[in-house]
């Protein structure tokens, strides 16, 4: 349970749906209720620009491969390679030692998630033969919806917490300690929110003024520009990174704004030598 004190927030909510039981948790169920809410988004985009609705499922289907497969791979690449070396049977969602567990999502990077969604994506327009800069500037919304979901489950969880604060608004996440912190979950649930609505209404009111890709190229130096802040406000997820001058998020999220910068230079020259 939570309740507001004088000065902080008092979070001790239980990460297990259930009592007594291990999973479901609610990092997961977020997980997929941000998933099955992006599929009515792009239900009516879809239909409001004359495209088939029957090509979803097997859209979501790459999407929901590619963001797992990624996430969890990046996280292995990017946060722990030598433990996952040394220990391999880890990679897949169980453990043995010193007893059998199911680990199930633990372990994701949302930076690998991004790389395995557009490489999922790249795939299958391919093989349906769709335009990829179209389709991704559509889905920049159900991305920033799910991420707003996930994240929400990341706080419920007691996850990714943040640094010492003494802010009003700051959280004492029990499960952890009796330290007052920046609950930076929150924060990029809420921006990523923001990002959903602000997408949703440049796709409404520009998309048809705009060269595929213009989107996409703001979304991805808004997101991870903010990411980028965002972290200054977490704690290191793994030691190695207390060595860095900046963490290895913020590592990651500079490709990231650095590929939407290009993006929007590269359609605004196209653009301009087509008039």
């Amino acid at each position: 349970m939570y309740f507001a004190s004088l000065s902080y927030v008092i979070w001790d909510v239980n990460p297990s749906v259930f009592p007594g039981l291990e999973i479901p948790r609610w990092y997961g169920v977020f997980w997929a209720l941000g998933i099955i809410l992006s599929y009515p988004v792009m239900f009516y985009v879809f239909k409001k620009e004359g495209r088939s609705v029957e090509s979803l499922e097997t859209l979501g289907f790459y999407i929901l491969l590619g963001t797992i497969l990624g996430a969890r791979l990046g996280h292995i690449l990017f946060y722990d390679p030598v433990y996952y070396w040394q220990h391999p049977i880890e990679i897949l969602p169980v453990r043995f030692n010193p007893d059998f567990e199911f680990t199930g999502l633990a372990g994701l990077a949302s930076h690998g998630g991004g790389i395995g969604i557009f490489l999922s994506i790249y795939l299958y327009c391919r093989k349906y033969n769709e335009n990829y800069l179209w389709l991704l500037d559509r889905l920049v919304m159900p991305a920033a919806l799910t991420g707003a979901f996930i994240r929400f489950g990341n706080l419920l969880n007691s996850e990714m917490i943040g640094v010492p604060a003494d802010v009003p608004w700051a959280f004492v996440f029990v499960r952890t300690d009796q330290i007052p912190r920046h609950p930076a979950q929150l924060y990029e649930s809420i921006y990523c929110l923001v990002l959903f609505v602000m997408m949703f209404l440049i796709w409404k009111v520009k998309r048809t003024h705009l060269q595929n890709g213009f989107i996409l190229g703001i979304f991805l130096i808004l997101l991870f520009s903010l990411r980028f802040v965002d972290e200054f406000f977490k704690i290191n997820q793994v030691p190695f990174e207390n060595s860095l001058p900046i963490n290895m998020g913020q590592l990651l999220s500079i490709p990231f704004v650095l590929a939407g910068v290009a993006i929007l230079i590269w359609r605004y020259y196209k653009m301009a030598k087509s008039l």
